[in-house]
C-alpha cells in the first residue's frame, strides 16, 4: 500500500473522496460483537434465494455490496430476506466501478485504484460493524450442517484471532431438478476472518489476498456445509481474464478443476468424482443436495 490518510485508511488514485476507505475498528464505540457476511455480488439473482436464507440465520448481519448487476439482483436479495423474516440483518448497498477481472486484468491494476480488486475488497470490508466476518460469494449455499455450524462459531470466534476455512464443493445445475456434485476435488479456503489492522487486502498475482498474522489460529471445518453453484448454461468463467491461464498456474488448480468438470458436463461426460444427483418430484435441487443430499452422506465425506 503505498498511499494512505495516515494509519486511519486508504486513498483512491482516482480522487473519488466518497469511496475512500476508513478502517471500521476506528469509528466512535469501535466493532460491536458478532459476525457479518460480505457478499460481493454481480448479476446473482437466481442464486441468492438459496445463499441468503441460511446464511442470514447463521450470521448476525449479512451485507451484500452490488457491483453492476442488471438482472435485479438487490431486489432480489431484498425479497429473499423478506421471505425470511431476517429484512433486519440486511444491508444493501453498490459500488458503481467496474473492477478489474482475476488474472491479467487484475495484475495490470494498480492496486489502489478503485477499479482494484484488492481496493474493492478492503473497501466492502470497511462497511462491516462487528468484530469478526466472512468473504462469502453469491453463490455460496450453506447445508443445514453448514448453517449451524456457522452460527455456533459466530460466538467463539468473535473475541480471538482465529482465521476460519470452509470447504465448498461445486455444484453444476443442469435443471430445477438435475444436478452435479463435484465431490472429486478438495477445497478449502479462508473465508471467516476478524476485522482488524491484521487481516486487510492486498495485491496477489491472480486476486486478491487477505494479510495474516503468523501464529493465527486456523480452524478448518469438516466436508460437506457448503456448496458454490455453477449453472451449465450460464458464463461461468466471465469474471476472469483469461481461462486459458488455468491450465498454466499451480495457483489455478481450482479453477483448472472446475473447467474440466463444467465443460465436460456440457459436452455429456461425467468426471470422476462427480455424482449426478435428482432431486426427488417438487423440489429444487439445490434444497435436496443442501438439506437431504449431503446431510445424509456416509462419514466422513469421501472427497479427493
Amino acid at each position: 500500500m503505498t498511499l494512505h490518510r495516515g494509519s486511519t485508511g486508504l486513498s483512491n488514485l482516482e480522487g473519488h473522496t466518497e469511496f475512500d476507505i476508513t478502517w471500521p475498528w476506528l469509528r466512535p464505540g469501535g466493532l460491536r460483537p458478532g459476525s457479518t457476511a460480505v457478499l460481493r455480488v454481480k448479476n446473482e439473482a437466481s442464486s441468492l434465494p438459496f445463499v441468503l436464507p441460511p446464511l442470514l440465520r447463521a450470521c448476525d448481519h449479512v451485507l451484500l455490496v452490488d457491483n453492476g448487476s442488471d438482472d435485479g439482483t438487490p431486489e432480489v436479495a431484498r425479497e429473499a430476506a423478506a421471505r425470511a423474516g431476517r429484512s433486519d440483518r440486511l444491508t444493501v448497498t453498490s459500488y458503481p466501478f467496474s473492477v478489474a477481472r482475476a488474472g491479467a486484468e487484475h495484475l495490470a491494476q494498480h492496486e489502489l485504484s478503485v477499479h482494484s480488486l484488492s481496493y474493492f475488497y478492503n473497501w466492502c470490508f470497511a462497511q462491516v460493524t462487528t468484530r469478526y466476518s466472512w468473504k462469502w460469494d453469491g453463490d455460496m449455499v450453506l447445508t443445514t450442517e453448514g448453517e449451524v455450524s456457522i452460527a455456533d462459531l459466530g460466538w467463539q470466534v468473535g473475541n480471538v484471532q482465529s482465521i476460519v476455512r470452509v470447504p465448498r464443493h461445486g455444484l453444476y445445475v443442469e435443471s430445477e431438478s438435475k444436478g452435479y456434485l463435484d465431490l472429486g476435488f478438495r477445497n478449502a479456503e479462508e473465508w471467516g476472518f476478524p476485522i482488524g489492522p491484521d487481516f486487510v487486502y492486498t495485491k496477489a498475482f491472480e486476486w486478491e489476498i487477505r494479510t495474516t498474522p503468523v501464529g493465527v489460529r486456523s480452524i478448518a471445518l469438516p466436508q460437506g456445509l457448503c456448496v458454490e453453484l455453477k449453472y451449465l448454461d450460464g458464463e461461468e468463467f466471465a469474471h476472469w481474464t483469461d481461462p486459458a491461464s488455468f491450465a498454466t498456474s499451480f495457483r489455478n488448480r481450482r479453477k483448472r478443476r472446475e473447467w474440466e468438470v463444467f465443460h465436460a458436463l456440457k459436452e455429456g461426460r461425467v468426471p470422476a468424482g462427480v455424482h449426478e444427483i435428482t432431486a426427488p418430484a417438487g423440489v429444487h435441487i439445490v434444497d435436496h443436495v443442501t438439506h437431504d443430499w449431503l446431510p445424509h452422506a456416509a462419514r466422513p465425506l469421501d472427497v479427493g
